[in-house]
């Protein structure tokens, strides 16, 4: 399919050629586990084990491979909030140039570093993406070097693109595929290069729900570039959005099933689909289109997703503030196989009585029957019992 703003079919072609033995053909992973949770056959495209973690290294490679020996010469510069900084960086290493690369001040460690050990200079200024993008541009005018967007470039696109034509190849049936939207880079070279291959597909966005600081810091731009947002206007059949809780229930699943470890932008696809919002019945599949994530980050997210399926159960109750009390609550949890995390005591500071002390477990537990069970079990025999989480 071709439109007015963005590369064509053959683009897409040539940066397939441009890219081979230096990006990696990523796996297509069937998932009986999600296709069980969603209702139909799911498979996901494992970008997340792409060169540098993820897909931004295809469209840094096509963009630097077309440059002028000028260009190289004068190096490249980019604003990211942490994939394409990483993936302009290697790139830029394997071809012989100089990159600048400018990322918001809070961007994940687990994305600095790496552009820095690559041999990019990372340069952190401003809260924001847009900050980042305004100071590379202001540095590209000033030094001449090639500025190179994260998705407003039709070389940039065309390289992502070349996933639509793995994807046609290794998933012939597909009839969703679900793409992560950030500035849209990627979903327009997909979709272009999967509309020209098979028409009646279906191809449906997903955003993170922009209303404050999300974990999809991937994708965590105000709005889709202007090219690509004519592009996706052509080529999308849906554009829908997820919340952070869905989320951290995509990275925890993905983690603990498929034994992948994917970021928060990354998991918006297996997201929709849990959520049932991608539409369709038939094959779908979910791009994972990175897997750098904060450790930290993560630590989070998966505390917060058993918390959210009941794994984790966290109470507080009151106890008599004499000797063999709290033992007496222990073993009656574990007698209903509660397994204790850790176990607060509160006496100072606390509005009870003097006889009295407050009692705070974090349990490990089965699932969300479990919880039930434990709590109907401990107020059946007279404990005050309030659940925090």
């Amino acid at each position: 399919m071709a439109t007015k703003t963005g590369p064509s079919l053959s683009d897409i072609k040539e940066a397939r050629s441009r890219l081979q033995g230096v990006a990696r053909e990523t796996p297509v992973y069937g998932s009986e586990s999600l296709s069980r949770q969603v209702g139909r056959p799911v498979s996901l495209k494992a970008e997340n084990l792409q060169r540098t973690g993820s897909f931004k290294v295809r469209g840094a490679v096509n963009k630097l491979a077309t440059l002028s020996e000028g260009e190289r010469r004068a190096g490249v510069v980019a604003a990211s909030a942490g994939n394409h900084g990483q993936a302009l960086a290697w790139a830029a290493r394997e071809a012989g140039v100089k990159a600048t690369v400018f990322m918001p001040q809070d961007a994940p460690m687990a994305k600095v570093e790496p552009t820095k050990n690559y041999g990019a200079k990372a340069e952190l200024t401003g809260g924001s993406f847009e900050d980042a993008l305004h100071a590379a541009s202001a540095h590209a005018e000033a030094t001449g070097a090639t500025f190179v967007h994260p998705y407003e470039d039709e070389k940039v696109i065309a390289g992502q693109g070349t996933i639509g034509l793995e994807l046609f190849e290794q998933v012939p049936d597909l009839e969703t595929v679900v793409i992560p939207v950030g500035g849209g880079g990627l979903a327009s070279g997909i979709a272009l290069a999967l509309r020209s291959a098979k028409h009646d597909i279906r191809i449906v966005g997903v955003q993170a729900g922009l209303d404050g600081w999300t974990i999809a810091d991937g994708i965590a731009v105000k709005s889709v570039g202007e090219r690509t947002g004519l592009i996706l206007d052509e080529v999308l059949d849906d554009l829908v959005s997820v919340t952070d809780d869905e989320i951290c229930r995509a990275i925890v699943l993905l983690l603990e099933r498929t034994k992948l470890v994917v970021e928060g932008a990354g998991a918006v696809g297996v997201a929709a689909l849990l959520a049932g919002k991608a539409g369709g019945q038939g094959p779908a599949v979910a791009i994972l289109s990175g897997g750098n994530i904060d450790p930290t980050v993560l630590i989070s997210v998966m505390r917060h997703g058993l918390t959210s399926a009941g794994r984790y159960l966290v109470v507080r109750s009151r106890l008599q503030d004499r000797p063999g009390e709290l033992i007496k609550l222990l073993k009656l949890v574990a007698e209903e196989r509660g397994n204790v995390v850790s176990v607060e005591h509160h006496r100072e500071g606390m509005d009870v009585p003097v006889t009295e002390s407050e009692i705070e477990l974090t349990l490990a537990m089965r699932d969300e029957h479990h919880c039930a069970v434990l709590l109907e079990s401990l107020r059946s025999l007279g404990y005050a019992v309030e659940r925090l989480r």
